[in-house]
């Protein structure tokens, strides 16, 4: 029971895993934002860095936002692995940065390499011109523009195979355990007269109907007729 629960969900993760999901293809684009200083607030340059690397929360915000998020969707809306909506884009679309740095980086995944890049440089490009009027920032710089990757990042094929055979194994001792604990059996008959304290009389023979009729058919060929005082030898069987 536990190898061939092993074997079954293995087999249906690797099936789930190769025929079934999709495979993902992520680009990143890194972006900076400095807002910059006049010259009688040079001294206040190290707060207003602080400032900016607060701001990312913000910026993250916008990019995500409809006002960004429209214009990229209406761009890439014939794009092979195009999600399918604007809501189904945002999900598709990361902003993380790093602590105390002011760049920060635009991720997309979809079931296409080209799109993923695609769709992460339209973004920066649209974050880019949209944040000027939104916030008066004209210091916006891609630092790198996304590439294509035609690695896929999921499904990660090793990982739910291994997955698939922890999963199978703990399955298939929880099914075989449970099974132990509520077969009620009687395996032995030692059992019946040591531990239960009856006597045992006597053995129930098992003979099974097809082997009766096959014994049968070949005595009939052997005497010419069937003899009915001759009985098979049956196989025995205790209970």
């Amino acid at each position: 029971m536990i190898l061939g629960t092993t074997f079954v969900v293995t087999l249906a993760v690797a099936f789930v895993t190769f025929f079934v999901m999709a495979p993902k293809y992520e680009s990143t684009t890194q972006l900076l934002v400095n807002r910059k200083l006049s010259a009688d607030m040079q001294a206040a340059q190290l707060q207003q860095t602080q400032a900016d690397v607060q701001m990312i929360n913000t910026y993250k915000d916008i990019i995500t936002s409809p006002t960004v998020l429209k214009t990229v969707d209406r761009q890439v809306s014939n794009y092979p692995g195009y999600p399918g909506s604007m809501g189904a884009l945002k999900k598709d679309i990361s902003v993380s940065s790093q602590q105390n740095s002011q760049v920060f980086s635009v991720t997309v995944k979809t079931t296409d390499p080209y799109t993923s890049a695609a769709v992460a440089n339209l973004t920066a490009k649209t974050f880019k011109k949209k944040v000027g009027k939104i916030m008066s920032i004209n210091n916006v710089s891609i630092v790198s523009p996304a590439s294509i990757e035609k690695s896929p990042v999921s499904p990660r094929k090793t990982l739910n195979l291994l997955a698939g055979i922890v999963v199978g194994l703990l399955l298939g001792i929880g099914f075989a355990f449970i099974r132990e604990i509520t077969d009620t059996t009687v395996t032995s008959e030692d059992f019946l007269t040591d531990t239960l304290g009856l006597n045992s009389l006597g053995i129930v023979n098992e003979i099974d109907q097809d082997e009766v009729k096959k014994r049968i058919y070949n005595k009939q060929e052997i005497y010419g007729s069937t003899n009915p005082g001759v009985a098979p030898q049956p196989s025995q069987r205790r209970v």
